[in-house]
């Protein structure tokens, strides 16, 4: 009686590798690749190609010899580079001292210190800007005082404009990376070079500033990319001071008709430069990089009273400084006005207008965020999955291309898609549908990095043993691994949320009359110089900004946003 013959192993093990190859994750990672392809790489090649189209059709290299040889175009990446360099060294100066302060030394109110200039930093850079106006602009607040006492002082526009406000945004950057690194620094360390001899400067420049190299570095960055691809701050301070994304954006929609070769030339060099300094501070970071074992932490120097009143002043200051713009757009949107002009006595009058006459700018914001988060965590978790589960080289330049719009500049991301998706077969311009698109693609990697991190927290045996219990590995990510992950990537998802009711940059370039958002028409209004409803609006972002931060808080158990 014939036997039925056994697969041979070699057939066995092929099979189990098809059967692993083609499941749940496998499909997941085809549409991932499929969606990042159309709207990551296409919009991202076609503005390339977009970059050599002549006027008359043809291929052509004159845009770019054009951005070389006019002085127009070279002065604004100049000036587009001295005000992120400035800003990032002015939050350094800034940052670096705060965060000295408040890891090494028992100062008072750390909390509140900490809530404040996470709110400064969670604010739109706009919403900041025009606060400045209200304060320190031609007929600001600040400024009309100290010329009643006969003192004379620049207005805030202009370039030193610009770099105070992105200064005093963006240190918190700084002040949180910084915070978490001197927290964790093996003092061992600094007390071996202090039993050598050496001063506490030189502890610090020789000791403690190059273990934490990388982080300071990891936030200079922030800063600087932050500030050059900023659109809201210099359009409403430079006052003729062009920075590159300005250029951008008036050559796409110039009254002229504007220049969409031109437009995309300057979003590609955007991108060359923004990306050429990601990787010049990668190389700097893999070549002064120091470990430390991390087993003897810091512990806080207590303060006699006086010291540690006037330290703890001291460290207010920049806090206080930085809230500054929320609390004056809060307190300005309550005063009585009559057009542009502020009159004396407070009232609800803007808030009345704004509710009249732009109700559909608030419903439209809170209405495409909600689509967007909603899409961001459930795409957020799938694709944290793959990127820690399911790791190759797949998923390793999955994750390559992921990050590419965290470094574009919302401008150059709305230009790429008009440019893509503005004629047949797919003709998304115009429509909600490409703002959605917009804020996900920029937003998302928040989301996708703060699952990630909680993701490699979680043990693997848990889904084993559901696995080997018989459950599928989709049932099983649902049902178990989903809900253990849902805590740890609220951070990042509020965060997304945050950013994306606040984005300017690509929604002005992307948005018409009837998709308008609030960050839209607080930049219109104070265009028109109605500073009133500006400000009202201005004050119900801060407030969505505030509550937001107070959940996250709650959520995650006194931790706050991974910012």
């Amino acid at each position: 009686m014939l036997s039925r013959a056994e697969p041979s192993p070699g057939n066995v093990i092929r099979q189990r590798l098809l059967l692993r190859k083609w499941d749940f994750w496998t499909a997941v990672t085809i549409v991932v690749y499929l969606l990042l392809c159309v709207f990551v790489v296409y919009p991202l090649v076609t503005l390339f190609i977009n970059s050599f189209i002549s006027e008359e059709g043809g291929f052509t290299i004159e845009n770019y010899i054009t951005f070389i040889s006019l002085k127009y175009y070279r002065m604004a990446l100049l000036n587009s580079f001295m005000v992120s360099a400035l800003a990032t060294l002015g939050a350094i100066l800034i940052g670096v001292p705060l965060a000295y302060l408040s890891t090494r030394y028992a100062i008072k109110f750390k909390g509140l210190m900490q809530i404040m200039i996470v709110m400064s930093l969670l604010s739109p850079p706009f919403i900041g800007a025009y606060s400045w106006i209200l304060l320190m602009g031609n007929n600001g607040f600040i400024t009309r005082f100290i010329r009643d006492l006969g003192i004379s002082v620049p207005s805030i526009y202009g370039m030193h404009g610009i770099v105070f406000v992105f200064a005093l945004q963006f240190y918190p950057h700084i002040f949180l990376y910084v915070s978490g690194a001197l927290k964790t620094i093996d003092t061992s360390l600094e007390e071996a070079s202090e039993s050598l001899g050496m001063t506490s400067w030189q502890r610090l420049r020789t000791v403690t500033l190059p273990l934490i190299f990388p982080t300071l570095s990891a936030g200079a960055l922030m800063v600087f990319m932050a500030s050059f691809a900023d659109f809201g701050t210099p359009m409403l301070l430079g006052q003729g001071f062009k920075v590159l994304p300005i250029l951008a954006y008036e050559q796409f929609v110039s009254e002229m008709g504007g220049n969409p070769a031109m437009a995309s030339t300057l979003s590609i060099i955007l991108i060359l430069f923004s990306t050429s300094v990601l990787f010049t501070q990668r190389y700097f970071v893999a070549r002064k990089n120091f470990s430390m074992t991390g087993m003897r932490t810091p512990k806080l120097i207590p303060l006699k009273p006086l010291a540690k009143t006037l330290l703890t002043i001291l460290a207010f200051i920049p806090a206080c400084i930085s809230i500054l713009p929320q609390l004056t757009v809060i307190l300005t949107s309550f005063i009585k006005t009559k057009g542009p002009v502020f009159q004396s006595g407070f009232s609800l009058d803007s808030y009345r207008e704004v509710l009249y006459r732009v109700p559909r700018s608030i419903i439209h914001t809170y209405s495409y965020s909600i689509l967007s988060i909603i899409i961001m965590v459930a795409g957020g978790m799938l694709i944290s999955y793959i990127l820690v589960r399911r790791k190759s080289k797949l998923t390793a330049a999955l994750d390559g291309i992921l990050m590419i719009p965290y470094v574009m500049p919302g401008t150059v991301l709305g230009i790429s898609l008009i440019v893509a998706f503005n004629k047949p077969p797919v003709v998304l311009t115009g429509t909600w549908i490409i703002l959605v698109i917009a804020y996900v693609v920029r937003k998302i990697p928040y989301t996708i990095r703060s699952s990630t991190a909680i993701l490699h927290q979680l043990d693997r045996s848990v889904e084993e043993a559901s696995i080997s219990l018989g459950v599928p590995p989709m049932k099983t990510f649902f049902k178990t691994t989903g809900r253990l992950m849902a805590p740890g990537v609220i951070s990042g998802a509020i965060l997304s949320w945050i950013t994306t009711i606040n984005e300017l940059s690509s929604t002005l370039v992307l948005y018409y009359g009837a998709t308008a958002t609030i960050s839209v028409t607080i930049y219109s209004e104070v265009f028109t110089s109605n500073y009133g409803t500006g400000a009202a609006l201005a004050s119900i972002l801060t407030l969505s900004t505030l509550i937001s931060l107070l959940i996250a808080n709650k959520l995650s158990g006194g931790k706050g946003l991974s910012v």
